[in-house]
């Protein structure tokens, strides 16, 4: 084959190669027009981004995993434990709620003890029965405040299942199929959960219940937050926590768009019409 011919061949390759390749996975390398393909994303990197751009998030998506064994791969939450207080409470982070922060940056696994410090993030985690902390020093300072009462706390939702590990991180870096998608949320983004989503569970206290929600019931929820929470993890006043169960997401993130679609025309039309009022 003749030197022209050669060229032709390759150039020919590339052209079929940028044809059946979308251009977003094909990088081109040295001379004669080379490339190769590069790795498809993760379904959930592309749940991930879709869910972002649906809602306008601000703050990444996170996974949350349940297992009965450590996964390979993934680290260890090794923050130091405090000493315990006089009942024995201790953990990595003054409660599970916390490691929703930690997980927007990087993936890792817990156990029940890292979350030990806080009994009602250890309740609705499966992690603990009510029988083991209700005689908890923290359970009680909430009791006497009147924040809650203990004929509320069997009607709190639970894992049923206790877990040995839960796994958090970025949902668009999940190396796990994760069991519940959380999200923070503003009014905005709430309005438009709440039009895609009819019949929209939306409760307050304990914000961390709405893990169990997800997982265990298999429903979309909102928490308006609960001050043990917002106090702990520092969580801006305006925004809200939303789970999802990661097997639904796709079916939600579909109901998301359109809507958000509608919303763009109400608001376009809205807009306009307001310009009369302007220009008097």
């Amino acid at each position: 084959m003749s030197l022209s011919s050669d060229l032709a061949a390759k150039c020919m390759l590339s052209r079929l190669i940028e044809i059946l390749v979308p251009s977003s996975r094909i990088a081109r390398i040295g001379g004669f027009g080379k490339t190769v393909a590069m790795p498809t994303p993760s379904p959930w990197s592309e749940a991930a981004d879709a869910l972002t751009q649906a809602l306008s998030l601000t703050t990444p998506p996170i996974a949350i995993t349940f297992s009965q064994s450590a996964p390979d791969g993934i680290a260890p939450f090794d923050a130091p434990m405090p000493e315990p207080t006089a009942d024995g409470r201790t953990g990595r982070v003054p409660a599970g709620c916390v490691f929703w922060t930690k997980a927007l940056d990087r993936t890792f696994s817990t156990v029940a003890a890292d979350h030990g410090n806080c009994s009602v993030g250890s309740l609705t985690h499966g992690f603990a029965t009510l029988d083991e902390v209700a005689g908890h020093s923290d359970v009680a300072a909430l009791v006497e405040s009147g924040w809650v009462t203990m004929d509320m706390v069997p009607d709190i939702p639970v894992i049923a299942d206790r877990p040995e590990v839960v796994t958090y991180g970025p949902l668009a870096e999940t190396p796990l199929d994760p069991d519940v998608v959380m999200i923070r949320v503003n009014a905005t983004q709430l309005m438009v959960l709440s039009d895609a989503l009819p019949g929209l569970r939306v409760g307050g206290k304990p914000q961390c219940h709405i893990v169990a929600v997800a997982k265990q019931e298999r429903e979309v929820a909102v928490s308006v937050g609960c001050m043990l929470s917002r106090t702990r993890t520092a969580m801006p006043k305006t925004e809200m926590t939303c789970a999802i169960p990661a097997s639904r997401l796709h079916d939600v993130v579909r109901q998301i768009q359109a809507t958000a679609a509608t919303d763009a025309i109400v608001a376009s039309y809205a807009a306009e019409d307001a310009r009369r009022f302007i220009a008097r």
